[in-house]
């Protein structure tokens, strides 16, 4: 008898292989566009796997990328009884790595479907199912349960399922409709009709979708501000079902020695001593190691591993009387690439965790110290990466809008835009939601609530907030955009393609927020063979963009001692039918000599040293 079960339990396993072989074997890649290695290579079986959040790290976790269910649906349609087919989660699905690749647009609702197990040793715990993002709105049921809803492209989220789970196998629906640039939402560079800047929309998951279970008290979030001047760091959590009595304990290592701990209740922040701390910076990156633990009655009932960087970043006058940038109390250029953060197979999801990491190595190797993530949001494995590697961040808050319904209202000193009520207030919850989830990484020092004049309304209301919300950073109100005197900390200028300063403001720090756009096409490495692609001003051969860069270069060198602080090229790589790249779009090719690159970028840093 026991021979028999052994043997049907063998023949389960067997058919379970099989089946997720069969499934896995079902997917390829749609359409024909370039690919990066990453995307030639996936595997469908093993998407994303990485721990999706990195600042608030637990042991236990489940990944739920893979293939899923699909459908496309007219709006209206009732949660369909069958399905178009599968799709890879978590690309986009207008993506070629979604398998899927067709567009959705306002009058469509994409459905998405698949099971999971608990597992037996969560039993007891309350299990959490986390969303890294999904574009736009989006409703989910668990066992055919609605549960809840989420409205934002950018911001992760989470429900807890516990209450609806059942014996055995569990089922996921999720539903979602995304406008695109027919709605009132952030929505960056996305358009129903790509062309010029404007590329290819993203609809649905495009980030890690994960399981976790927890007590039913734990850690939802940690609040953590470096302050150098006084060597120390200010932290506090946040926790859901919070008693009187519950206290957390926060261990600090330095290499793996320990050099602080301390306990407060909850509710209270700490000022954690860092004795002789060792400050982070692009040349020196250091993060401290810190694990926290959360008490009630004197038992740890949550635990999370997390790190930090000592950092300041400021601003101060000069001998001159130019207000310089600072990192760490002293004059520092910033100085890096306009990033739009979008891959050929993947759209905004890259390939892999390893494709991530890639651009910003990249940029690294160039000389670059600083990248301005333009109208997008990463997930936070990408600012991970920029904290372990050392790269500044200016992180954009991702433009949109019903642009029919702006309407011109006079200032005195400028005109602004007016918003719909609906879409203000989108904006306004979403800008904060996108501060909350990345306020602790390091590596971003610079908020950025408008760029240009895309979306812009309230602009110095918009900025008070921002700035008040939080004073650790510098706020550049509008780059490129609208300037209002006294409005944040930054003056920034766009001009193409060479550096110029045609406004400078004594009372900030002045910046040249985009420049650049030498463009060159390399034919076995375009996303569309048949448009024209274009380039700020274009050039036949890697060494004519990289004598044209070092001319620019030279040219931003005279201008960093004239007053800019900081400044950003356009752009890291080719983008649809934008090919004014350092690297093709697929990765495959720097178009400019790297070791001339690096050279003139650590005479334009320098500068100011």
């Amino acid at each position: 008898m026991r021979f028999l079960q052994i043997q049907q339990l063998f023949i389960f396993l067997i058919l379970i292989f099989l089946l997720g072989e069969t499934k896995g074997q079902n997917w390829k890649a749609a359409g024909d566009k370039i690919k990066t290695r990453w995307g030639e290579n996936l595997d469908p079986d093993n998407v994303l796997q990485e721990y999706p959040r990195p600042i608030m790290a637990r042991a236990e976790w489940m990944n739920l990328n893979g293939l899923w269910e699909y459908a496309i649906k007219s709006q209206g349609s009732p949660q369909p009884d069958d399905f178009d087919g599968d799709i890879l989660v978590p690309f986009p699905v207008e993506s070629s790595l979604s398998g899927v690749m067709e567009s959705l647009g306002k009058d469509k609702i994409l459905w998405y479907e698949r099971e999971f197990n608990i597992p037996d040793e969560w039993t007891g715990q309350k299990i959490l199912l986390h969303f890294g993002a999904v574009d736009w709105k989006c409703e989910v049921w668990i066992n055919d349960i609605k549960i809840g809803e989420h409205s934002g492209g950018y911001d992760p989220f989470s429900f807890t399922i516990t209450p609806y789970l059942k014996t055995g196998s569990q089922k996921l629906t999720v539903k979602v409709w995304d406008p695109t640039d027919e709605g009132p939402q952030p929505r960056g560079k996305q358009v129903n009709e790509p062309h010029g800047i404007w590329y290819t929309p993203v609809s649905g998951i495009w980030q890690t979708v994960w399981l976790e279970p927890v007590n039913s008290t734990y850690i939802t979030d940690i609040r953590q501000t470096p302050d150098i001047d006084k060597g120390s760091l200010h932290y506090g959590v946040v926790t859901e079902n919070g008693n009187d009595g519950d206290y957390f304990e926060i261990i600090v290592h330095e290499e793996g020695t320990i050099v602080a701990r301390q306990k407060a209740k909850v509710g209270e922040f700490l000022d954690v001593p860092v004795p002789e701390a060792r400050l982070w910076s692009p040349e020196m990156p250091f993060l401290y190691k810190t694990e926290v633990k959360l008490f009630r009655n004197g038992e740890i009932v949550d635990y999370i591993e997390s790190y930090f960087a000592m950092r300041k970043i400021s601003m101060e006058r000069d001998a001159k009387g130019i207000i310089r940038m600072q990192l760490n109390n002293q004059d520092y250029f910033q100085f890096g690439t306009l990033d739009q953060g979008w891959w050929p197979d993947g759209l905004y999801t890259a390939p892999s965790d390893e494709a991530l990491r890639y651009d910003i190595e990249k940029t690294k190797e160039l000389g670059f110290n600083m990248i301005r993530k333009h109208v997008k949001v990463e997930p936070a494995r990408w600012y991970k990466h920029c904290d372990e590697l050392g790269m500044l961040v200016w992180q954009d808050m991702p433009n949109g809008d019903e642009y029919p319904n702006w309407q011109m209202r006079k200032f005195f000193d400028g005109e602004e835009l007016i918003r719909s009520t609906y879409s203000e207030k989108i904006y306004r919850s979403e800008w904060k939601e996108i501060m909350d989830d990345f306020y602790n990484y390091p590596s971003i020092v610079v908020w950025v609530p408008f760029n240009e004049g895309w979306g812009q309304f309230k602009t110095k209301e918009i900025t008070k907030w921002t700035k008040n919300y939080d004073p650790s950073r510098l706020v550049n109100s509008a780059s490129g955009g609208n300037h209002f005197l006294m409005t944040g900390d930054i003056m920034d200028l766009h001009h193409y393609p060479n550096p110029e300063m045609y406004l400078y403001d004594a009372q900030r720090t002045n910046v040249l927020g985009e420049y650049g756009g030498i463009g060159l096409v390399m034919k076995e490495h375009l996303w569309d063979t048949e448009k024209r692609n274009w380039g700020y001003v274009q050039y036949k051969s890697s060494e004519e963009v990289t004598d044209e860069y070092i001319k620019f270069g030279n040219e931003l060198i005279d201008l960093v001692k004239s007053g800019f602080s900081g400044a950003i090229y356009t752009q890291t790589t080719d983008v649809e039918g934008e090919v004014n790249g350092l690297m093709t779009y697929d990765r495959k090719k720097v178009k400019v000599d790297p070791e001339k690159i690096y050279k003139i970028n650590k005479e334009i840093i320098n500068t100011l040293k």
